[in-house]
């Protein structure tokens, strides 16, 4: 059985991301969190949809040298995309938090998880896809959102978990848990397969 197997397992999540630890920790696995820090950016040529894996490979790939080969390394990076196929990442003022926020409002988005796995020698990576869709938020709404919840550590400005996901998320395709930030059924299914 799994859980039994990953208990001997040491096991590293490569991301400082509260959601993603506590995901990660809701599926019964012990874990250390290490971060290292990388370059983010990503080139014109990776296609938004492929964008978050791309930077989970980048996160996954400076652990290479340091760990033990039987240690579980698990990173992951998530990228919003909106209609027109823009990427929104990490507000980097209020001001961008409430644009993104009103780029958002009415429309619908696609959210991309990329994650990235390496065990024994051996990486897999893969992308978790989930559309949103968001009723139509009033400028006050977001103000006050903006305000209180200050997401500016957030991808696409939002965290579905807080306030703003129970008054704008009308309906969702795919894993919530992905919004969030790690798409924990997908995650539990590629650790028993890299590790059996």
């Amino acid at each position: 059985m799994l859980l039994n197997t990953i208990k001997n397992i040491k096991v590293i999540l490569g991301s400082q991301s509260p959601r993603r630890k506590e995901l990660l920790a809701s599926l019964d696995i012990d874990f250390d969190v290490v971060v290292k820090s990388i370059d983010e950016s990503i080139p014109s040529s990776v296609p938004p949809a492929q964008a978050a894996e791309y930077i989970a490979l980048q996160k996954l790939a400076v652990f290479k040298d340091n760990v033990t080969q039987d240690t579980l390394v698990i990173t992951a990076d998530t990228v919003v995309v909106d209609e027109d196929g823009n990427t929104l990442g990490k507000p980097a003022s209020p001001e961008e938090a409430v644009e993104v926020l009103q780029s958002l409002s009415g429309q619908t988005h696609t959210v991309y998880t990329g994650v990235a796995l390496s065990y024994k020698g051996q990486s897999q990576s893969f992308t978790e896809e989930t559309r949103v869709h968001f009723e139509k938020l009033h400028t006050d709404e977001i103000d006050y959102y903006v305000q209180k919840y200050k997401p500016l550590d957030k991808a696409g400005a939002y965290g579905i978990q807080e306030w703003i996901g129970r008054i704008a998320v009308k309906s969702i395709e795919g894993s919530y848990e992905n919004v969030m930030g790690l798409p924990t059924v997908r995650l539990y299914q590629e650790i028993k397969e890299l590790i059996k």
